[in-house]
């Protein structure tokens, strides 16, 4: 008994010791985690910026936020949007827009499309000072839609009917109980007719595109890099190298340093990519496509 008490008293003190001064030990981390620094970017000295934009667009709130401190960051002189996103959501989409716009009238922005740069990726690019794009990524999807199922037929099978107290005319519009009737169709498609010419027009004006030729660069076309590059959405060709190449161009910077990605931002982006995919699949809204 004692040879056992001898081999596990070191752990034994140990267990003891945190014991005793567990409330010492919990003030102290907290003052670690109070002064410490984030993590060691804030010990990096960059001057361009990599900021990436993948999955479906949900919420614009994190990039955004990464944009304008990127954008009042005197010591960033450039920023490369890296693309890889199928689109999403319209208000978000438009919010990352604007940001860029923004952001371009401090320092030079390029736009780089890694995969897809479709709908509201595209949307959210059209500001930078050059679109490059990967040879094979797709380009485009300038359009908008609104679905949704009619699973009253299913509801009919297993004996489910929906009651619905309402006020105004097109309160309803939109619901899967029913098909919908057409003047719920004709108001639908005045607002998806309306985001339609709002994302146009904008595309025209930041790509400096004739508006009246829309449907040759718009109209919901898929698009090769190549393809893209002749009706005007991508200025060049070419791969990431090629991208951060003409950003270090553009900035001027005698010394180009990158800003790296922390590891735990990887994963945690990767997750919340697949949760943005899973809700986009069964709740679905307004979005570009």
């Amino acid at each position: 008994m004692e040879f056992l008490k001898k081999i596990f008293s070191p752990i034994t003190a140990t267990m003891n010791y945190i014991q005793n001064h567990f409330k010492a030990m919990v003030f102290v981390l907290i003052l670690i985690l109070i002064f410490a620094p984030a993590s060691k970017k804030e010990f990096t000295n960059y001057n361009l910026q990599k900021i990436n934009l993948s999955g479906p667009i949900v919420d614009a709130t994190e990039i955004v936020e990464k944009i304008n401190k990127a954008a009042n960051n005197n010591a960033i002189k450039g920023v490369l949007l890296s693309v890889n996103s199928p689109g999403g959501a319209v208000s978000p989409s438009i919010e990352i827009a604007y940001a860029i716009k923004r952001l371009k009238i401090k320092k030079p922005v390029v736009a780089y499309a890694k995969g897809t740069m479709a709908s509201g990726s595209y949307y959210a690019s059209i500001w930078a000072d050059k679109i490059i794009a990967n040879p094979g990524s797709m380009i485009g999807s300038i359009g908008v839609i609104m679905q949704g199922a009619d699973l009253s037929g299913l509801m009919n099978k297993i004996g489910i009917k929906s009651q619905v107290v309402k006020a105004g005319l097109y309160k309803q519009i939109g619901t899967p109980d029913r098909p919908w009737k057409k003047y719920e169709v004709a108001e639908l498609n005045k607002v998806i007719k309306g985001t339609y010419d709002m994302f146009t027009k904008d595309v025209a004006d930041a790509r400096k595109l004739d508006f009246k030729k829309r449907d040759t660069y718009a109209n919901a076309h898929i698009f090769t890099a190549a393809q893209a590059k002749k009706v005007g959405l991508v200025d060049q060709l070419g791969v990431e190298y090629n991208a951060k190449n003409e950003l270090e161009k553009l900035s001027g910077v005698a010394h180009p340093v990158w800003n790296q990605e922390d590891k735990l931002d990887k994963i945690m982006k990767k997750l919340t990519a697949s949760t943005a995919v899973i809700l986009n699949t069964y709740f679905p809204d307004l979005v570009l496509k």
